[in-house]
């Protein structure tokens, strides 16, 4: 489990559509880093949390399909 887990994740995201709009549809942070550990990134809540932090990203969804704007 580490920060870096949480950039290859998030790169991921960034490259892989169909990748990022299963996570687009999380609302729970536990639940998003359960599902990502499924998809081979293991990472904590709080290693997400400080990762986005230090990015000036927010979990918060918007728009209508849900989107997040985490994704790098």
């Amino acid at each position: 489990m580490s920060k870096e887990n949480v950039l290859a994740f998030l790169d991921k995201g960034a490259e892989d559509r169909k990748f990022r709009v299963k996570y687009d549809n999380c609302f729970s942070m536990e639940k998003f880093a359960a599902m990502a550990g499924e998809d081979g990134f293991e990472f904590t809540v709080k290693e997400l949390q400080e990762v986005l932090r230090a990015n000036g990203d927010s979990f918060d969804s918007y728009g209508n399909p849900p989107k997040k704007g985490i994704w790098v």
